[in-house]
């Protein structure tokens, strides 16, 4: 294969690994994203000129045409929590497998989610399951990924509640009987690695979780006990929480929105008899072994020892 690799979405929470372990393997890695500037130091991930951000919007087809043009893989990492998720998640996927295949890529990795589903009431939902579908029309060979919440140093999950926890004199709860099954960034990363290496993989969905299910309740409980917070978990009635998010959705960048409700009422955890992180030959890492080390910060004095 060709060893130029393109990543959109590459200077992202996920995207960022990816592009250190094809650097790693001497690909030449283009990082294809909105905002050039956010991709600011990953060129210190690999040798000079071997990482290049470039300016790249799914949504723009001039734009995705120059950036998969002489590659040999490319990888989307693109993903949104509110927003244009049509033209974001739904026909981007589509468009880079269809330009792809115009370029003669050879293997096309795609990180969607679990609970991607045409039929949810969620447009979230909605929408990655319509560009599973589009990029798989335009480019079979695919490998699509589908993840449980993502987490690791710097996660939008685990750190955001460990920061409510600070704020709040209680922590929030909102379904807290739904089921995740959080898998850690670098399992992520693995995965479409290995998904580039083996043609096996080639035209399957893989489901990536950890190796346990919790409770969303069991989850704020064990952020609380890791950041030595002394907050009592408050349900919050659904109805009540939706009149909050229908406020929220008018700010810039909502804490929550009714569309994220509504996947919050559904378990997101790896399907009975779906392919899995052991089918790509990972182990994946345990939120018990690897979450504390990077919460301790919010700790009463942020971790460091009283004498």
């Amino acid at each position: 294969m060709r060893k130029v690799a393109t990543v959109f979405g590459g200077a992202g929470f996920i995207g960022r690994q990816v592009v250190q372990r094809l650097a790693r393997e001497d690909w030449v890695v283009r990082v294809a994203t909105r905002d050039p500037m956010g991709g600011r130091g990953m060129h210190t991930m690999g040798r000079v000129g071997q990482i290049a951000a470039l300016a790249a919007d799914v949504t723009d087809e001039a734009g995705v045409a120059r950036a998969v043009e002489g590659a040999g893989v490319v990888v989307n990492c693109v993903g949104i929590l509110h927003g244009r998720f049509d033209a974001v998640q739904g026909e981007g996927p589509a468009r880079i497998g269809r330009l792809a295949a115009a370029a003669g890529v050879e293997r096309v990795v795609h990180i969607s989610a679990i609970g991607a589903d045409a039929a949810s009431e969620s447009a979230y939902a909605r929408s990655k399951a319509a560009g599973e579908a589009g990029l798989l029309a335009a480019f079979p060979r695919a490998t699509i990924l589908r993840p449980s919440i993502v987490f690791g140093e710097g996660d939008a999950f685990f750190n955001r509640f460990a920061q409510l926890g600070t704020l709040l004199p209680f922590m929030p709860v909102i379904c807290g009987d739904t089921k995740f099954q959080p898998v850690h960034v670098n399992d992520v990363a693995a995965a479409v690695m290995a998904a580039l290496h083996d043609p096996v993989t080639e035209g399957r969905i893989y489901e990536l979780g950890g190796p346990r299910a919790w409770s969303f309740r069991e989850l704020l409980a064990f952020i609380v006990a890791q950041t030595k917070r002394n907050r009592r978990l408050v349900e919050i009635p659904l109805g009540m929480a939706q009149v909050q998010a229908r406020f929220a959705e008018l700010l810039p960048n909502p804490p929550l929105t009714r569309d994220q409700l509504i996947l919050l009422q559904r378990d997101n955890v790896v399907a009975p008899g779906a392919l899995t992180l052991a089918d790509l030959g990972i182990q994946p890492g345990a939120v018990e072994a690897l979450v504390p080390a990077y919460l301790a910060r919010f700790q009463p004095g942020g971790a460091r020892r009283v004498r």
